[in-house]
């Protein structure tokens, strides 16, 4: 099994950046344990600030990889493109929030992408890549 983490716009800053939401865990700490415990599973892994990079990687990955773990940051909320790209490829696509986006700002609690996705997982931390995962592994 073959599996995309993509993550959008400043996730890269995960560990450093408002940890009272995010935590004080790096991706790429969480990633190592993530890999280490899913051994059957090949995770790939891939970030970027910019939406054309993430709609390249869906494309990239999208009839290939047995799934897609996509956390789009703020994309989620304005990117119809990202949505267009999930519709397009046929791999299945999770998405994945680290906080409860229903308890945040008003303008988190729209997602362009929701209805092209197989399921949301939302509200759990970094283990909501993990959910996300034991999701597209169940299938």
């Amino acid at each position: 099994m073959k599996v995309l983490i993509l993550n959008g716009p400043n996730l890269n800053l995960l560990g450093i950046r408002e940890k009272t939401i995010y935590g004080e865990t790096s991706f790429e700490d969480y990633l190592a344990g993530l890999r280490e415990f899913y051994k059957m599973v090949e995770i790939d892994y891939y970030q970027s600030n910019v939406e054309g990079e993430l709609i390249n990687k869906i494309h990239e990955v999208g009839f290939t990889y047995d799934g897609i773990i996509l956390n789009a940051g703020a994309y989620t909320h304005t990117s119809i493109a990202i949505a267009d790209a999930i519709a397009a490829v046929s791999s299945p696509v999770i998405e994945v929030h680290i906080s409860n986006t229903a308890k945040r700002e008003p303008f988190r609690h729209v997602s362009c992408l929701t209805a092209v996705c197989q399921g949301v997982i939302a509200g759990f931390g970094l283990k909501s890549y993990e959910l996300a995962l034991q999701a597209l592994i169940n299938e």
